[in-house]
């Protein structure tokens, strides 16, 4: 309130002068003494070493706004705003098939989207029904989504990686109507076949027997694309506009099931524009994205760039070290996107020795989550920043990172019941207020309400407010397992987590104790478990190190150790 009211005075000083005709350069001495006489001069040194970083946020942030208040404003939706792509790049190359080399121009990409939204009306789906999608990247998945948007059908995009009871899950939560999967999976679908219900209409893209087809009760997707008709299908009714949804993307499951997250025409919209706008693409980029379509950053992103602002983009259908610079080339990429350690497969050490050795002129990192409402950007290529928080405007994006009990995880809170801010430099929660008015501050949560609930906090900055809850979703990381009997072995459970987990839920190193270490009140103490990590000097229990390449956990010994905290071991 002290920034506010400060502020407050110096501009009403300004205003005042500038009445009185008083001029500029006596007027903005004038502001500046009355605004120094009520704030401390280390405010006004963090304001100008922060206010072209901010000013260039505050910029994109408004020309995100702008936009998505003049598509709302005209009823626009993802379909209509690629419709207007397509006219500006009819023949332009769209997407490019890495594993083909086959080209789509934004035309092409257009009429197969239409022959989709065909299809899917010819089975009766309708506006508001879930189709499943899960197969491996292809451009194919990208008109697929689409097309069942155009006549307002949702997609949801399954992780390829997922089976069993994951998958089941991922099927049941969305309340899909049909599924279409690549044949590539057919293996992973007959799997569960007997567990879904037979009211879910089966498809099946690429080549496959026909004999596969019948045990999986499943018709051939591919020729009944090939006879639709091409031409734009009739909106649907009621239109859908831009808070409407439009797929779900699933969480990663790492802290339990995957959780459907709801993927409005906006959130789409905004992800995409302020990736364009924040790390200045152009149309004339070429995207190399290497990154699954079932994600946000490989679909909205990467793909986004292409629907939303005519960029060409290269899809690869499964991320490869040996091969990505040798594709860069090939295609003449000017933009690369990666995700978490894609750059430590690339190289061990990274950031400034990444652009050092292979000549990156920008690096533009941010953090966020599909559903989340507090994403930051690193527009100014500081070094090991994922993002920044303006202290001059902090209420324009009100996100703030807030303390929380170690032990606990509860949320901190001050004597009027407010949660507390962390000093700088101290770790904490990313939270962001929640406005269900404003596209950019909205928060829309999942296909279970429960799970929905769970991630809303209640006076946060203000009383009665409301603020999305960032957390731990991401690659697992330690397993602490109980072995009172000294029974445990490594190898049997290995298999069972192969079995039932994709590779990034598998615990990467695991802790065998023969006890529960609990606090007075008996819960678990994690904080000093991860305190300890897995550093074989602070504990006598045996830890495990999971070697992908070589198929088996390994004893984590003092070498193996320096050897992973030295980079040369990749987790």
């Amino acid at each position: 309130m002290h920034n506010v009211a400060s502020v407050s005075a110096s501009l009403g000083s300004v205003g005042l002068l500038r009445l009185f005709g008083v001029s500029w350069s006596w007027t903005l001495a004038a502001g500046l003494g009355v605004y120094l006489g009520t704030r401390s001069w280390k405010y006004f040194y963090i304001a100008a070493r922060t206010a072209k970083r901010d000013l260039n946020g505050l910029y994109v942030l408004l020309r995100v706004k702008v936009a998505l208040w003049r598509y709302m404003r005209n009823g626009s939706n993802i379909p209509s705003i690629f419709a207007q792509t397509v006219k500006l790049h009819p023949n332009k190359p769209a997407l490019i098939y890495e594993a083909t080399g086959e080209t789509w121009t934004f035309t092409q990409l257009d009429e197969l989207s239409n022959a989709v939204a065909h299809w899917a009306r010819g089975q009766g789906l309708v506006s508001g029904d879930v189709v499943s999608l899960f197969m491996e990247s292809r451009p194919l998945q990208v008109a697929l989504w689409l097309g069942l948007a155009k006549v307002g059908v949702e997609a949801a995009l399954i992780n390829f990686n997922l089976r069993h009871d994951s998958l089941l899950h991922c099927l049941g939560v969305s309340g899909s109507r049909a599924i279409v999967f690549g044949a590539e999976l057919a293996d992973a679908m007959l799997e569960v076949n007997s567990s879904v219900s037979q009211s879910i209409l089966r498809f099946c893209t690429g080549e496959i027997s026909t004999e596969h087809l019948a045990n999986l009760g499943s018709q051939h997707l591919d020729p009944l694309l090939a006879s639709a008709a091409r031409y734009p299908p009739s909106p649907c009714s009621p239109p859908k506009n831009m808070n409407d949804r439009l797929f779900y993307i699933y969480t990663s499951g790492t802290t339990g099931l995957p959780k459907a997250a709801i993927v409005v025409h906006s959130r789409y919209y905004r992800i995409a524009a302020f990736g364009y706008f924040a790390f200045r693409m152009r149309p004339d980029d070429i995207i190399y994205d290497c990154l699954p379509l079932y994600h946000s950053a490989g679909n909205i992103v990467g793909v986004g760039q292409c629907l939303i602002h005519g960029l060409t983009v290269v899809v690869k259908k499964k991320f490869s070290a040996s091969r990505f610079w040798e594709d860069c080339i090939k295609y003449n990429c000017t933009v690369v996107q990666y995700i978490g350690e894609i750059c430590r497969y690339l190289l061990s050490h990274v950031w400034e020795a990444f652009t050092e050795r292979f000549g990156v002129a920008q690096i533009g990192e941010f953090y966020g989550a599909t559903e989340c409402n507090c994403s930051i950007a690193n527009m100014d290529g500081k070094v090991g920043a994922c993002g920044f928080n303006s202290r001059i405007l902090p209420n324009v994006y009100p996100i703030r990172l807030v303390r929380v009990d170690e032990d606990t995880m509860e949320l901190v809170r001050n004597s009027r019941g407010l949660c507390v801010p962390c000093r700088p430099g101290e770790p904490g929660l990313l939270v962001g207020r929640i406005n269900q008015q404003d596209p950019l501050r909205r928060f829309d949560g999942y296909a279970n309400q429960d799970a929905t609930r769970k991630k809303i906090a209640h006076n946060v900055f203000k009383k009665n407010d409301s603020a999305y809850l960032s957390g731990v979703e991401g690659k697992a990381g330690m397993a602490a397992i109980v072995d009172t009997t000294g029974s445990f072995e490594c190898n049997s459970f290995l298999q069972k987590v192969q079995q039932a987990l994709p590779p990034y839920a598998r615990p990467v190193f695991l802790r065998i104790s023969p006890h529960v270490d609990t606090t007075g009140t008996f819960k678990i103490q994690k904080t000093r478990l991860q305190r300890e990590g897995y550093d074989p000097r602070l504990t006598t229990d045996q830890i495990y190190f999971l070697n992908a390449r070589a198929g088996r956990y390994e004893a984590v010994e003092e070498e193996l150790y320096n050897a992973i905290t030295e980079g040369k071991v990749s987790l």
